[in-house]
């Protein structure tokens, strides 16, 4: 794929949603900057060294950052590779890649924005989240005040909990253990009445059921990755509904852990599948590049031999198009190593047709040659010596190589127009001289009798092997470089041809004597 194709996917990309293209522009970025490699592989050794070093730094600086964000190392990862890529280009840097720079650099902000916004709002749900568990806190120990008024007010915070957004992950777990913490202390300790703590319990076994349902529901989904992705915002829900009655807690905890199971064992063997696959992908994509490598280039010589080596190149890059990716560590690596002997069989074919298109173009000149001298002779009525003129251009035609397809059709029609003006007129004229034989020696004899029937067969015989024999040395002229079974064979009928016609000659002119 060119630069600035990738360029173009690039902005269409980004005017859309920058967070769900992270994978697309990786990847859009890998190839971009593969191409620059490869445009600029001749720069200094030294200076990628250093560029190399600079990276290894950066790389240890994001590693040792425990404290950052997963987007700052995403970032500070994309900049090491960037910079190896960019200090190692050239100072004239194309167009394209400028602006492909630039597109980066606005997704870069744009999502340093959208994270930055994303990581200002969880740290405010946090604080919105401990205020809460705080209040909930107070709630679960005044064992003093009023029952109803502390139930409302503690299913309001739970419902206020509810509302808010997420935190940042690191807090997500101990959070959601203190307000569970808190929901079954407030429940345990205020010793709320019977009647209200029955009802929540039944509410919540309620909520609870319809989790596990869902949960059993999703063991049927076909896209495990997303029945693994459901299944744990229904983890999340679990947590923020409160607790069931004692004596059934474990059992219906038991039964969403159960429906969990199920779609956390598909899950990983979907991925272990997939890994699976992925190695079957790689032995398959380097059984097509050991074909590729095994290819005897050297060896191909004709128009056909380099039509059928192409043949199966295409064939065999239709087929690794239809195989899927191989393991991510071994993806670029054989992908480079197919594209270096795919290269190499077209720049081959490429020089060796264009030293082709030299000899086409001599033999093309060759052959209009040959064409002016039959337009020169084809009114000539030197009939024997013509036709031994003739015969002898079309041997010189055989012993030329063939030309372009453009003009093979073209040059051959030409040359036989000529060939067939000149012996059609010498037949016309051999026929008048022959029917002008005849009518003398009908009125010289006054017959149309049994001669004159035998001769008018015979001479029907020789015109006919003379036109299939003419018809078969014109094909003759297709034939070029090595000789085949089909061509000895027509050579095999022609000389049959002649003989025969000799043959039928001498009875003509025995005939002839006869009348005489």
């Amino acid at each position: 794929m060119e630069k600035a194709e990738l360029l173009e996917q690039l902005k269409a990309l980004l005017a859309g949603d920058v967070s769900e293209i992270k994978d697309q522009v990786d990847e859009i970025k890998s190839r971009f900057y593969r191409i620059t490699r490869e445009e600029k592989a001749g720069n200094d050794e030294v200076e990628i060294s250093k560029a190399q070093s600079d990276e290894g730094e950066n790389i240890a600086a994001v590693e040792n950052a425990s404290e950052r964000s997963d987007l700052k190392k995403e970032e500070a990862d994309e900049n090491a590779s960037e910079r190896l890529v960019v200090e190692n280009a050239s100072e004239r840097s194309d167009e394209i890649e400028s602006q492909f720079k630039q597109l980066l650099q606005e997704y870069k902000s744009r999502r340093a924005e959208l994270a930055a916004k994303k990581e200002a709002e969880a740290q405010e749900n946090l604080l919105k989240k401990e205020n809460i568990l705080d209040r909930m806190k107070a709630l679960a120990e005044n064992e003093t005040a009023d029952v109803s008024e502390n139930l409302q007010q503690f299913r309001l915070l739970q419902a206020e909990w509810k509302a808010i957004g997420p935190v940042p992950p690191q807090n997500t777990a101990s959070l959601q253990k203190r307000y569970a913490a808190y929901g079954e202390q407030f429940y345990d300790l205020l010793k709320i009445n019977i009647e209200l703590r029955e009802y929540d319990f039944k509410k919540n076994l309620v909520e609870k059921n319809a989790l596990i349902a869902a949960a059993e529901e999703l063991q049927n989904k076909a896209d495990i990755v997303e029945a693994n992705r459901q299944l744990q915002k229904l983890h999340e829900q679990w947590a923020e509904i409160g607790p069931v009655a004692k004596e059934i807690r474990e059992e219906v905890w038991q039964r969403f852990k159960d429906a969990s199971s199920v779609i956390n064992k598909k899950h990983q063997e979907y991925f272990t599948a997939l890994h699976a696959k992925e190695q079957e992908n790689l032995e398959k994509k380097e059984m097509i590049i050991a074909q590729l490598r095994d290819m005897d280039i050297d060896s191909l010589s004709s128009h056909k031999d380099w039509e059928e080596a192409t043949k199966k190149v295409l064939e065999l890059q239709a087929e690794w198009r239809k195989i899927g990716f191989a393991p991510k560590k071994n993806n670029q690596i054989i992908y480079d190593e197919y594209r270096s002997y795919t290269d190499r069989f077209f720049l081959a074919k490429t020089a060796h047709y264009k030293d082709a298109r030299n000899v086409f173009a001599e033999n093309l000149k060759q052959k209009r040659a040959l064409i002016e001298e039959a337009e020169a002779l084809k009114d000539s009525t030197e009939w024997k010596e013509t036709t031994k003129k003739f015969i002898d251009l079309q041997n010189r035609w055989k012993e030329i190589g063939p030309v372009t397809r453009k003009h093979s059709d073209e040059v051959w029609k030409q040359f036989t127009q000529a060939c067939d003006y000149f012996f059609a007129h010498k037949k016309e004229a051999l026929q008048q001289t022959r029917d002008s034989y005849m009518q003398r020696k009908a009125q010289k004899e006054g017959k149309g009798g049994a001669l004159t029937d035998d001769r008018r067969k015979l001479l029907k015989m020789y015109e006919s092997l003379e036109a299939e024999t003419k018809t078969m040395e014109n094909n003759m002229g297709f034939f070029t470089g090595k000789a085949s079974a089909l061509l000895d064979s027509m050579k095999k009928k022609i000389e049959a041809n002649k003989q025969k016609m000799a043959d039928i000659e001498a009875k003509i002119n025995a005939l002839d004597d006869e009348t005489d």
